[in-house]
């Protein structure tokens, strides 16, 4: 994917990223060899410059100004320069004890933990909720309303409740609506939508088919859907920036956003690093996010996101975004598996 580096370009492309970074200004031979003492010639700076814009790796918007990394040489930079990175131990602590000091609510902890990446950043963030990687049935009931119909109410893990209305042929007693309820949880337990397929072959009467229908229409949609609620803080941090004002289209447009999600996140977890769209997204052409997966492996999970100009503090931004990550996976455990059921 790379073109391989010598040591010396590797440690010239990491110090023309840094200055870049801070400074905002082209940086050229000169300043390398004057600001950190390179124990070569500027002559011998210029070449590796020369050859580093050669491969891709920088860019010389004209011809007598110094060098910008391009989005090539950020991925190579991020990939396999940055190194670890922590936050300084008092913001850990800071955002530590803000955390602790929220109860614990779903919405505040989202809300917090929004507001604590764009002020880290500097940037816009995004936290979306956590949800179950697949939906599970915890149990379902039906309840006899009038005539014909039937309310069902079917409740997965995670506490979604989704009630269905249901036409019988013709009014059954409550009695047999709950003896049909209770075949369906004894079948249905802890099964997801492709477990309960396969569960539901057994032989089933016309009301029990019926029923069988309608949940696996839930358990179906309720994994398909989009991400729903989205916590956004920061926007005003990039909207006057020229090169990162189309990214506030990502965190405005539920589909776009989902999109961005689903195709970098359905292979692996931890944090990861999007420059310039990765040549997918046009929106994001100038800009970097910077996302990691938060909660409990296969179980529950969302995300939580720094999005700024590809100019930005890649070190810092991943740090937040990985300790932050930590503090809501630790939530997460506590809300949903140690806490009383909701």
């Amino acid at each position: 994917m790379f073109e391989t580096l010598t040591d010396r370009q590797e440690k010239i492309l990491g110090l023309v990223v840094r200055n870049y970074i801070e400074t905002g200004q082209p940086v050229g031979s000169k300043t390398l060899v004057e600001q950190y003492d390179l124990d070569v010639s500027s002559a011998t700076v210029r070449n590796e410059l020369a050859a580093l814009d050669e491969m891709g790796y920088l860019v010389q918007l004209h011809t007598s100004a110094g060098r910008i990394p391009t989005e090539v040489g950020y991925r190579y930079f991020v990939q396999k320069l940055l190194g670890e990175f922590r936050l300084p131990l008092h913001e850990q602590q800071m955002i530590r004890h803000q955390f602790h000091q929220a109860r614990l609510d779903l919405e505040q902890w989202m809300q917090l933990a929004a507001a604590i990446l764009a002020r880290t950043s500097l940037g816009a963030s995004f936290v979306t909720a956590p949800r179950p990687r697949s939906n599970r049935f915890k149990h379902l009931q039906l309840i006899s309303t009038q005539g014909r119909l039937v309310l069902m109410i079917l409740v997965l893990y995670g506490g979604e409740v989704k009630q269905q209305m249901l036409t019988l042929a013709e009014p059954i007693s409550q009695a047999r609506l709950s003896a049909a309820a209770d075949r369906m949880n004894a079948l249905l337990v802890d099964a997801s939508y492709d477990e309960a397929v396969v569960r539901l072959g057994h032989h089933l009467d016309e009301l029990e088919s019926d029923v069988a229908k309608l949940t696996l229409d839930v358990l179906r949609r309720s994994d398909s859907r989009t991400i729903t609620d989205i916590y956004r803080d920061g926007l005003m941090n990039i909207v006057d920036d020229a090169a990162t004002r189309q990214a506030v289209r990502v965190l405005e447009e539920r589909t776009l956003l989902a999109n961005v999600l689903a195709e970098t996140q359905t292979s692996q977890d931890g944090v990861q690093v999007v420059i310039g769209g990765d040549g997918r997204w046009e929106e994001l052409k100038d800009c970097s996010i910077i996302l990691s997966r938060y909660g409990v492996a296969d179980q529950f999970s969302g995300t939580v996101a720094v999005i700024g100009p590809t100019r930005m503090s890649y070190g810092r931004n991943v740090a937040a975004v990985q300790y932050v990550a930590n503090l809501m996976s630790s939530f997460v455990y506590d809300y949903y598996l140690e806490a009383p059921e909701r």
